[in-house]
């Protein structure tokens, strides 16, 4: 069972993020937005979808994810100099000693992205000295941002105008109780102890859903989900969702308790309780 470390819960970095630099990424935002909605409502064949799994199964990337990677990576680049900037489709740039690194998933959920489903967006996070301390998580095709900066998760939604709403996770703490997300159970393993427990774990709660990727962990902040449970994760699949859910008054954790920031098994809940109940059935990640 994981031990719950509370003090790495508290989303607050060591030096507050600058204001300017919060605004500019919005404009970003707003930037890639415009290239991911293009590419959404276009067609699938010109998506140019190319296959970088290899013998992991089938992984897309399309132009999208590209094109929007390296407008952040400049974007951020030209902003923050001494940063050290780590996206999913083109690996690290920047200083490798700095203090402060940006976490990059243009398209997180590819898959969802080309067959037109909403459950994808685009991750910005970033940690500080070793924890992750702001997020971003944007679906411009739902016109909605989640973020969580200096402690606060909001949502900011197109339709309603510049305002920005807290986010409260909805303190569910007892798994038969919870609606639990999973992107899909394929993640744990077609066979194994992991994969047992998981769906284990699967059938002791009220409701059960595939799919959402990062929007699931969205929801959970949102007080709509109680529960997200992943594996095989990349640290750019999780770093900005992290303060998002705390600073919701969630809970999100690997096998060891703490921030997930490497990946891996990753639990997300409501409340510590039931994050306590879900790794009491999952245990440890045997690989």
């Amino acid at each position: 069972m994981a031990v719950m470390h509370h003090g790495a819960m508290t989303a607050r970095p060591d030096r507050p993020l600058d204001p300017d630099l919060i605004e500019h990424l919005d404009e970003l935002l707003a930037a890639t937005g415009r290239i991911a909605r293009r590419h959404f409502h276009g067609e699938l064949q010109d998506l140019v979808a190319e296959d970088k799994g290899g013998d992991r199964g089938y992984d897309p990337v399309t132009e999208a994810d590209r094109d929007i990677e390296a407008l952040l990576r400049a974007g951020i680049s030209s902003m923050a100099p001494g940063d050290r900037v780590v996206g999913e489709e083109n690996g690290e740039s920047g200083p490798s000693d700095a203090s402060r690194t940006w976490y990059l998933d243009p398209i997180d959920g590819t898959k969802a992205f080309m067959t037109g489903m909403a459950g994808w967006g685009t991750l910005v996070g970033v940690v500080e000295n070793g924890r992750a301390v702001a997020g971003w998580m944007d679906q411009p095709v739902l016109g909605e941002t989640f973020s969580a900066v200096h402690g606060r998760a909001t949502v900011r939604r197109r339709s309603d105008g510049p305002e920005a709403f807290d986010l409260h996770a909805s303190g569910c703490d007892e798994l038969s109780e919870a609606i639990m997300y999973t992107t899909h159970p394929s993640m744990f393993g077609d066979q194994g102890g992991l994969r047992r427990r998981y769906d284990d774990l699967a059938s002791r709660v009220r409701l059960q859903r595939f799919g959402g990727d990062c929007y699931a962990y969205c929801m959970l902040a949102a007080g709509r989900v109680d529960l997200v449970v992943e594996s095989d994760l990349n640290p750019y699949d999780i770093v900005a969702l992290i303060p998002i859910v705390e600073a919701a008054g969630g809970v999100i954790t690997g096998p060891d308790g703490r921030q997930p920031l490497g990946g891996g098994t990753v639990v997300a809940a409501a409340t510590p309780a039931l994050a306590e109940q879900a790794w009491g059935v999952l245990g440890a990640d045997p690989r």
